[in-house]
C-alpha cells in the first residue's frame, strides 16, 4: 500500500498529487496493458538525465565546475551552441523511450505526415531501442582500473582532477545516473517486445 499525498481544495474538493505527477494512459491508449514499473521507468528517464543536462550549461561558458583542465577550451561561439544542443538533445532523446510504454509507440500520431495513424511494427520499435541501449550502455559506463584511470569503449582513460572534494562529489551525483540510461533504455525495449509478440 502506497501512502497518498492529498490536500483539501477550495469548494470542499481534494487534490491528489499522485494523480497530477503520474496519470496512468488510458486504457485504450495501448493494445495491451503496460507494467506500471515500465510506465514510470520510462517517465522518470528524462528526469534521471537532467541533472547531467545542467551541469554540462556552465561549460558553454568556460565556467569549468571545479575541474582543473589541461587543455584550452573551444571559442564561446562554438561552445555555447556545442553544449546547448547536446542538452536539449539528450532530453528530447531521452522522452522518446515513453512511446515504448504508450500507444505513439503502437500507431504513429495522426499529425506526422504520411505515416500518420498506421501501425508501428514491433521491430521498428525494438530494434533501434535494444540498439541504442546498448550504444549507450557502452558509451556511459566504464571499469575503475586503478591509478587514477578507467577503461572505456574508447580505451583507457585518466580520471578528471577536481579542485576539491566537494565538486568531485557534485560532478558524480550529476554524471553518475546517465550510466542508468543504456540499460533502462534496452529493458523498456524488452518489455515492449514481450507486450507486444
Amino acid at each position: 500500500m502506497s501512502a497518498r499525498v492529498i490536500f483539501p481544495a477550495p469548494h470542499g474538493d481534494t487534490i491528489d498529487f499522485m494523480k497530477i505527477l503520474h496519470r496512468p494512459p488510458a486504457v485504450s491508449d495501448t493494445e495491451r496493458p503496460v507494467p506500471r514499473w515500465a510506465t514510470r521507468l520510462a517517465y522518470a528517464l528524462p528526469w534521471l538525465l537532467l541533472p547531467s543536462c545542467l551541469w554540462r550549461l556552465p561549460f558553454a561558458l568556460h565556467f569549468e565546475m571545479g575541474q582543473i583542465q589541461d587543455r584550452e577550451l573551444p571559442e564561446l561561439w562554438l561552445s555555447i551552441p556545442y553544449v546547448l544542443t547536446l542538452s536539449v538533445l539528450s532530453e528530447v532523446i531521452a522522452i522518446l523511450p515513453i512511446g515504448l510504454v504508450r500507444g505513439w509507440g503502437e500507431v504513429v500520431p495522426r499529425w506526422i505526415p504520411f505515416l500518420g495513424g498506421k501501425p508501428v511494427r514491433p521491430r521498428a520499435a525494438v530494434v533501434p531501442a535494444v540498439v541504442g541501449g546498448l550504444i549507450l550502455t557502452a558509451l556511459f559506463t566504464s571499469i575503475p582500473l586503478g591509478d587514477n584511470r578507467r577503461l572505456t569503449v574508447f580505451g583507457v582513460a585518466e580520471n578528471i582532477a577536481y579542485v576539491d572534494e566537494s565538486w568531485e562529489t557534485l560532478a558524480t551525483v550529476c554524471i553518475t545516473p546517465l550510466a542508468l540510461w543504456g540499460p533502462i533504455v534496452l529493458v523498456l525495449g524488452i518489455a515492449y517486445h514481450l507486450r507486444r509478440r
